[in-house]
């Protein structure tokens, strides 16, 4: 922010948005809830971290990743949108997001 002055002097604030404010970074450990997909007999969601959600979508096959619904802890804001929840194709856009580093291997599924 930067701080400048109107006609008469008087000082007003302006804000400046970039890309991070766009798209900031994920907390890729966040819970999150991966719906709609085949548990053997079960109806019941993994609750896993936002990174294994992701990581668990793709494994799908692409029937099952049409149908997946993916709720994040709190909502994610993805170029100044902010999304409570993911369907379909919408999670693999944060797939694409994802990168190598983000590694939730110490944390494993929450509840199943």
């Amino acid at each position: 922010m930067s701080l400048r002055t109107d006609n008469e002097g008087e000082p007003m604030t302006e804000a400046t948005w970039n890309d991070d404010a766009m798209t900031p970074d994920i907390d890729w450990r966040m819970s999150a809830a991966l719906e709609n997909v085949p548990r053997g007999d079960l109806d019941v969601a993994e609750v896993t971290s936002l990174a294994g959600a992701v990581r668990a979508w793709q494994k799908l096959d692409p029937e099952h990743q049409s149908a997946a619904t993916l709720t994040p802890e709190h909502a994610i804001r993805i170029e100044g949108v902010s999304t409570e929840s993911f369907a379909g194709e919408a999670i693999g856009v944060l797939a694409g997001l994802l990168q190598p580093g983000h590694d939730d291997d110490e944390t494993g599924p929450i509840a199943a």
